[in-house]
């Protein structure tokens, strides 16, 4: 189950978002070619990636924002990318350019640093924008619970289109990083699930001073949770091919 879309239409152009998109691509892109030689891409990894021993020790505290802008393949930049897409403009529409940048820099600064308190004396490589964009998920549940989310739900040879509350999407996405922190040994490799646990978490924090300038409860009480402006909303286009009759 992952997030197409929501129906929550942003104000401005979400320029943030679209250079943040653009760097995490073109950086992606420089090192492709060696993605398919582990020597070359474990001693790039090794000198830009996060490992949380070298943060622990005070060697090399830079890791904590070089890793932000790598990832590991394919499809963990496809699916960053996505939900950075889906969630990053409504808080850079909220947050503003520079506040959005500050926020998205904080969170993965505080994910980097949750995944290193989980694990301090790794020297697994940890790359990815997972944990601030966790963040931005965090930010949006805190703002906008009751915006409607697409997820598209695949059942091995079909799938299905729903749509759902922001607070069940990303409430569930949130328990299953903790559920699967908890159980999941990573001392081999893996998901970085207490890095997304605490951007996540870093989120609803730093978001918290927006939602109580916008009133905090009493927001949500205006909005009943939902976007403080008209949802998108979303054509189902009929199929153009004819519809062949079965001859009797």
């Amino acid at each position: 189950m992952f997030p197409i879309r929501d129906h929550n239409p942003s104000g401005r152009a979400p320029y943030v978002v679209y250079a943040l998109m653009a760097l995490n691509i073109g950086i992606f892109v420089m090192y492709v070619p060696i993605l398919n030689e582990p020597y070359k891409l474990g001693a790039f990894f090794h000198d830009w990636a996060l490992i949380p021993h070298e943060v622990t020790d005070g060697s090399d505290p830079f890791g904590l924002i070089t890793s932000m802008f790598l990832h590991g393949g394919w499809m963990h930049l496809a699916g960053n990318m996505l939900f950075l897409w889906i969630f990053g403009d409504n808080l850079e529409d909220v947050m503003g350019h520079f506040g959005f940048a500050l926020f998205y820099t904080l969170c993965g600064l505080a994910a980097g640093l949750a995944q290193v308190i989980s694990d301090p004396y790794s020297q697994i490589p940890t790359v990815g924008a997972s944990g601030a964009i966790a963040g931005i998920m965090g930010g949006y549940l805190l703002l906008f619970p009751k915006a409607r989310v697409d997820v598209i739900v695949i059942f091995i040879v079909f799938f299905k289109i729903f749509a759902l509350p922001a607070w069940v999407m990303l409430g569930l996405w949130f328990l299953w990083q903790i559920f699967s922190g908890v159980l999941t040994d990573t001392s081999g490799g893996g998901v970085a699930y207490w890095a997304h646990a605490g951007g996540f978490v870093a989120g609803l924090i730093l978001t918290l001073p927006v939602w109580i300038k916008r009133g905090g409860a009493g927001f949500w009480k205006k909005t009943q949770g939902a976007p403080p402006h008209p949802e998108t909303k979303y054509a189902i286009t009929r199929s153009t091919i004819p519809t062949v009759r079965r001859r009797k």
